[in-house]
């Protein structure tokens, strides 16, 4: 593999160097003989910045980042992100489930960012390219750095993940809550067991990650449920969206926001080979419903979105109650700009 593109070296690149994460001599690779960790290589870097803003073109209501690694063990088979680990001349395939960098330095540069006088306090969202709690965080326990610069500062910040090992920081989380806004958001597109042992590998069981939403729940902190992805054709008939959207209910979540497969370059090409070999019979389908680009056609989307909207009105899901306001005065702004940050490569 090459890392230049991520390197003050590099030359021939669209990033500019002040841009580069971390130098080419700073990467070790590591492996572990033990049955969670087999097969995956973890390549431990030492990053240059760890807060990145998101592109003026992204769909995304937020502006700032933290992804303390790059690849993801969870293995699910449409996940968006495969294109970023192009970027690090890495396989978007076996790769990007099997080579997890790891910025083993971000609580400590975290830390030290939240605190320069040119950070404003913004909104940071974690969990939007991989997930924080893949099975690496069980070992390299990066979170609890991370959160707790977050709640020292009285930072807002929000958290996607498929990850069950988020309940491993509940302390951490309502620390934070206590003195400023906190999102949890657990991603569950569907309950079929059959399907989520061929899409999503790698990840905790439908029905462990609501008991995780359950659990926090229980502890006082809003817990909303990102219904994604809706899979067309696999997981988006009445029965089958009306099971979810209750056992989401059931599991005391906030609010309830589904979002239909989209599927990306990187992604697009791993998915259809997923689906070639388990649903050949789809493929045509999927080729006429995703033939204008990444995403279903609109039409689509808002039946899904009204299907699910109206379940969650039968089942009394409500929207999320606003967060906790910061405790902390405001920074003052100062009269220079904020930092310039790394782009975020990758978002939904």
């Amino acid at each position: 593999m090459r890392w230049e593109n991520l390197t003050v070296e590099s030359g021939g690149h669209s990033r500019a160097a002040d841009a580069a994460l971390f130098g080419a001599d700073a990467v070790v690779s590591r492996t572990f003989d033990t049955p969670e960790f087999r097969g995956i290589t973890f390549h431990e870097v030492r990053a240059r910045s760890i807060i990145n803003r998101v592109p003026g073109a992204s769909r995304m209501p937020f502006e700032w980042t933290v992804n303390p690694y790059r690849g993801c063990s969870h293995a699910c088979v449409y996940c968006f992100a495969r294109k970023s680990h192009s970027y690090l001349d890495l396989d978007t395939g076996l790769g990007f489930d099997s080579q997890i960098v790891v910025k083993v330095n971000a609580p400590d540069l975290l830390r030290r960012q939240l605190g320069s006088r040119r950070w404003l306090g913004e909104h940071i969202a974690m969990g939007t390219n991989v997930d924080c709690y893949q099975r690496a965080e069980g070992r390299y326990r990066l979170m609890p750095g991370i959160l707790g610069a977050l709640r020292d500062h009285a930072n807002p910040f929000s958290i996607l993940t498929k990850g069950t090992l988020i309940l491993r920081d509940l302390d951490l989380l309502v620390q934070a809550s206590e003195v400023t806004d906190v999102g949890i958001s657990v991603s569950v597109g569907f309950t079929d067991p059959a399907l989520w042992r061929t899409v999503e590998p790698g990840t905790p069981s439908p029905e462990r990650r609501l008991d995780a939403v359950r659990t926090l729940t229980e502890h006082g902190i809003d817990v909303g449920v990102l219904m994604a992805p809706v899979i067309p054709f696999l997981s988006d008939n009445p029965a089958q969206l009306r099971a979810t959207v209750r056992a989401i209910a059931a599991s005391g979540a906030t609010s309830v926001t589904p979002l239909v497969l989209h599927l990306r370059p990187g992604a697009r090409e791993w998915f259809m080979a997923w689906l070639g070999q388990h649903h050949p019979h789809l493929v045509r389908r999927y080729e006429r419903l995703y033939a204008e680009g990444a995403y279903a056609p609109k039409w689509y989307q808002r039946r899904i979105t009204r299907q699910v909207h109206d379940l969650a009105q039968e089942y009394g899901i409500g929207p999320a109650r606003a967060g906790m306001p910061r405790r902390i005065p405001e920074p003052e702004a100062p009269a220079d700009q904020p930092v310039s940050e790394p782009t975020q490569l990758s978002l939904i």
